[in-house]
C-alpha cells in the first residue's frame, strides 16, 4: 500500500514475525532476537531498530487492548545456584540434546518428502493424521495439543524414568505426524516439550545414579528446553532468551549457555543442517517447480 521498496518489505515482514512471536509466547525479547539470529541473521541499526520495535509494539498491544498478561508461561521452583560439580550432566543434556536434535530436523523433513508424493487428497490426508492424534487424546488428553501442561509438569521436576521416557517416544512422533498434515501449527512449542523431557530423564536418571552430583531435575528441564531448541534452529542466543522469559528464571544461564554450546556443536559435527534453513531451502524449491510449470502452460 506504501509502495516501499522490496527490501523494505522483507525488513516488514520480519518485524511482523518478531511481533508475532513475541505475543503468541509472551515473550518480546526472544521474539526479536529471533527474527535477527536466525531470519534475516544481521544486526545492522535500522533491521534491528524495526525489528525490536514491532516486537515490542505487538507484546504492548496484546496486553494492553486484550488484558494479555505479562506474567511468565511457566512456574519453576525456586533453583539453587549451579556448581561445577554438576557439570557432567550439563554436558549430558547438552550431547543428548544435540543427537536428538538431529534425528528430529531428519524426521520432519522426511515427513514432508513423504507428503509431497503423496496421492492422498490434502483434506483426506488432514483428516487421518487428525483422527490418530484424536483417537490417542480420548485415551489420554493431557499428552496432546499444544504441550504446555507437559512443559510445565517438566519444570517442575516431576515424573519417573519410564513416564518420561515414553512421553519423550510418544511426543517426538506426534510433533513428526502433526506437522506432516500440513495444517496450522508450528514447531516451537513440541520443541520446548522434547527438550524440557530430555533435561528432565537425565535429571532422573541422575539421581538415581549419582544424586549428590545431579541438579535439581527441574533445572535440567529448563536447560534442555533451551540445548534442545538450540540443536534443532541453531539459534543459541534465541534458546537462552526464549527459556528464560518464558520461566523467569536467571539462576541457569551459565549451564545453559553450556548446554546450547554443546548441543549446537554436536548437530553441526554430525553434519544436521538447521531446521528453519531446510525448511526455506523446501520452499524455494517448491517456488521454482511452480513458477517452472506456470510457465510452460
Amino acid at each position: 500500500m506504501l509502495r516501499r521498496s522490496r527490501s523494505d518489505v522483507r525488513l516488514l515482514v520480519a518485524a511482523g514475525a518478531a511481533a508475532g512471536l513475541a505475543t503468541a509466547f509472551n515473550a518480546p525479547i526472544a521474539g526479536g532476537v529471533f527474527v535477527l539470529e536466525e531470519l534475516v541473521r544481521r544486526f545492522d541499526p535500522r533491521t534491528t531498530l524495526a525489528t525490536l520495535v514491532a516486537s515490542g509494539a505487538g507484546f504492548a498491544s496484546a496486553h494492553l487492548l486484550l488484558h494479555h498478561s505479562t506474567a511468565s508461561n511457566f512456574h519453576v521452583p525456586p533453583l539453587a545456584d549451579p556448581s561445577l560439580r554438576q557439570a557432567p550432566l550439563v554436558v549430558a543434556v547438552g550431547v543428548f540434546c544435540g543427537l536428538l536434535g538431529v534425528p528430529y530436523n531428519a524426521a520432519v523433513m522426511k515427513s514432508l518428502r513423504v507428503v509431497d508424493t503423496s496421492r492422498w487428497p490434502v483434506v483426506a490426508r488432514a483428516a487421518l493424521i487428525g483422527a490418530i492424534v484424536g483417537a490417542i487424546g480420548w485415551i489420554a488428553p493431557t499428552v496432546v495439543g499444544g504441550g504446555d501442561n507437559l512443559s510445565q509438569q517438566a519444570l517442575l521436576g516431576a515424573g519417573t524414568v519410564a513416564g518420561v521416557t515414553g512421553l519423550l517416544v510418544l511426543r517426538f512422533g506426534l510433533g513428526v505426524l502433526s506437522y506432516a498434515a500440513c495444517t496450522p501449527g508450528g514447531l516451537f512449542a513440541p520443541m520446548l516439550v522434547l527438550g524440557s523431557h530430555l533435561g528432565l530423564l537425565v535429571g532422573l536418571v541422575g539421581q538415581l545414579v549419582a544424586p549428590h552430583q545431579t541438579p535439581d531435575p527441574a533445572a535440567l528441564a529448563l536447560i534442555g528446553m533451551a540445548a534442545f531448541f538450540t540443536a534443532t534452529v541453531r539459534a543459541p542466543v534465541t534458546g537462552i532468551v526464549l527459556a528464560t522469559e518464558l520461566t523467569g528464571s536467571t539462576t541457569q544461564l551459565a549451564p545453559m549457555l553450556g548446554a546450547c554450546a554443546i548441543a549446537m556443536l554436536t548437530a553441526t559435527a554430525l553434519r544436521s543442517a538447521p531446521i528453519y534453513d531446510q525448511l526455506t531451502q523446501r520452499a524455494v524449491s517448491a517456488f521454482k517447480v511452480n513458477a517452472a510449470e506456470a510457465h510452460e502452460t
